[in-house]
């Protein structure tokens, strides 16, 4: 028999055609994401397990699988929905799509920056509520070009972020856990302790990854350093931001805007002021909604458990240490 393969949610098909000649391959077509009894019940048995739309992979999951399961290819860069220490105690190795997406979620960091600075989201509704001059009087944004960038977490989309913020004339500040001089050479790039880039920045926006160090890392009292007219912009995980402290700080004016592709919960209820505060424009989690980088994402996503299967590491592992003996040397 084949081995199979359960996929939580949509995918470029196309890229499937490797995997769908040596598996038998099912694939979950709603687009929302997957509710955890519905990951249990279909589980088990399974070869390998491709987690679109954060779908939860817990203690719980990977013993659902059985001994079966080969590997956790895991469909974005963040795999903060995946149990990984769970993972590596039972060793099964987890994987990631890094580089592919890059372009595509920067892309849309730098939009929201755009759209939240400008107040796009309130001049759309003005536009549809015929209040024109209202608009023009009061609808007051932040200009882009000349002001200061901070980013937070300079991989590689803060990277391509702060390339895009060339084109504007931006002076750009930036916070990670190291320094990188290479990028401060060749970006013009300044390192600012936390503290001080949200200081000094016009616009700060987030790239780190969701760890339980960065969970709130902008939490009230960070939000308070930011100048009143400054513009969040999130396109990492909603946990970094403490969502109740954002909204509060916008709605009192003590905060310019944001902008969101991320939130915390995700989805919000449909009643959730994070979607109807004046000021937050908020995207439902697009960033990596191009055909470029969902092709690509699929076609790493298949390359990883093509390899599992084969014995082999996958090769954007993320807990080598689940490997042991020759499948950790490959």
């Amino acid at each position: 028999m084949k081995p199979r393969v359960w996929i939580t949610g949509p995918v470029a098909e196309p890229a499937l055609e490797p995997l769908r000649r040596v598996a038998e391959v099912e694939m979950r077509g709603a687009p929302e994401r997957a509710s955890q009894e519905e990951v249990l019940a279909s589980v088990s048995g399974c070869s390998a397990l491709l987690a679109v739309n954060a779908a939860r992979v817990d203690a719980e999951v990977l013993d659902a699988a059985g001994p079966s399961l080969r590997v956790v290819a895991n469909f974005g860069v963040g795999y903060d929905n995946v149990d990984v220490a769970a993972a590596t105690a039972r060793g099964i190795p987890v994987s990631n799509t890094p580089d592919v997406l890059v372009n595509a979620t920067a892309d849309v960091a730098f939009g929201l920056l755009l759209a939240a600075g400008r107040r796009f989201g309130e001049a759309r509704q003005a536009a549809l509520d015929d209040r024109w001059q209202w608009a023009q009087g009061l609808l007051w944004g932040q200009e882009v070009a000349g002001s200061t960038l901070g980013i937070v977490g300079l991989g590689r989309i803060g990277t391509a972020v702060a390339r895009r913020a060339q084109g504007f004339g931006m002076r750009v500040l930036y916070h990670s856990r190291r320094r990188k001089p290479e990028v401060e050479f060749a970006l013009g790039c300044e390192y600012r302790s936390l503290d001080d880039l949200l200081a000094e920045s016009d616009f700060v926006s987030l790239h780190c990854a969701l760890t339980p160090e960065t969970r709130h890392i902008l939490n009230a009292a960070a939000l308070a350093r930011m100048k009143r007219t400054a513009v969040l912009v999130n396109t990492g995980r909603g946990g970094l931001v403490e969502q109740a402290a954002l909204i509060q700080a916008v709605a009192e004016g003590r905060l310019g805007g944001a902008g969101l592709d991320v939130t915390d919960p995700e989805p919000p209820a449909a009643d959730d002021p994070i979607l109807h505060t004046p000021g937050i424009f908020v995207t439902a989690h697009v960033g990596s909604c191009s055909v470029t980088a969902r092709m690509g994402m699929t076609r790493v996503c298949v390359e990883n458990i093509l390899a599992a299967l084969a014995g082999e590491r996958p090769p954007t592992c993320v807990n080598p240490d689940a490997l042991t003996g020759d499948t950790a040397k490959k």
